[in-house]
């Protein structure tokens, strides 16, 4: 090969390079590499990027609240499933249980216990105590409507002692009532010494008795009354009773 031809082909080779080197050159500098850059922001990327700051800015706990609600079925021991399908089964409303005792009766001498006791102040005084021996909660209407030995008549009662409410007995509970049997002072006539009495119970309208009267003992020397006899209206408690 002449030296011209060589000169011609070292010359062409070099243009080559050039160009190739050329080139490479613009791709690094804004193509392959740019290219890489935008296609390495994958769609799939940003979805995770805004699920990740929606579920950091959403409230605690939400997600399990919302989530559990739409699966009830779940019956794993502790699982929030198996919550929300113990809150279903809350059981309904209890039905009121009935009161054996049923409603309250008049209280009279076969469903009680009534007991005559002397006291020492007031003086002259007896304490009458009655206590509801049914099963049935009583009525104690009124006064007693008492009868020494053989009197035709029973005594007045005191209208100031009247309460405010009847006086109501629940099984094994007591009322109380006393009776003022003599003047202190002597002053009243007629006096005798009893050795019976009988106590009876009044109904709702208060001007009849009702069942069977009472028979509480007395002492073996009797009491001693005379025109001043007089009882109180049943009290709820003993010390309204003796007050009078």
């Amino acid at each position: 090969m002449s030296k011209i031809s060589r000169t011609r082909l070292v010359a062409a080779a070099a243009t080559t390079v050039l160009a190739a080197l050329s080139l490479t050159a613009c791709n690094d500098g804004a193509g392959i590499k740019n290219e890489g850059r935008a296609t390495g922001t994958s769609p799939s990327t940003a979805v995770s990027s805004e699920a990740t700051a929606t579920a950091t800015s959403a409230p605690s706990g939400s997600a399990a609240t919302t989530g559990p609600s739409a699966s009830t079925g779940s019956s794993g021991a502790g699982s929030t499933g198996g919550t929300a399908t113990s809150a279903v089964r809350t059981p309904g409303p209890t039905k009121a249980p009935t009161s054996a005792a049923g409603r309250p009766v008049t209280c009279e001498g076969s469903t009680t216990r009534t007991v005559a006791a002397p006291l020492t102040r007031p003086v002259n005084h007896m304490l009458l105590t009655v206590t509801n021996t049914g099963s049935k909660s009583c009525y104690l209407y009124g006064y007693p409507a008492v009868r020494f030995g053989e009197a035709q008549s029973v005594p007045p009662v005191i209208e100031a002692s009247k309460p405010q409410a009847v006086v109501t007995l629940a099984p094994g509970e007591s009322g109380y009532a006393s009776v003022s049997l003599s003047a202190t002072d002597g002053s009243s006539a007629n006096g005798y010494t009893a050795k019976s009495l009988t106590v009876y119970f009044h109904g709702r309208s208060g001007n009849e008795s009702v069942g069977t009267g009472a028979h509480p003992p007395l002492a073996a020397k009797g009491v001693y009354v005379d025109d001043s006899l007089k009882v109180t209206y049943w009290q709820q408690s003993m010390g309204d009773a003796v007050s009078w």
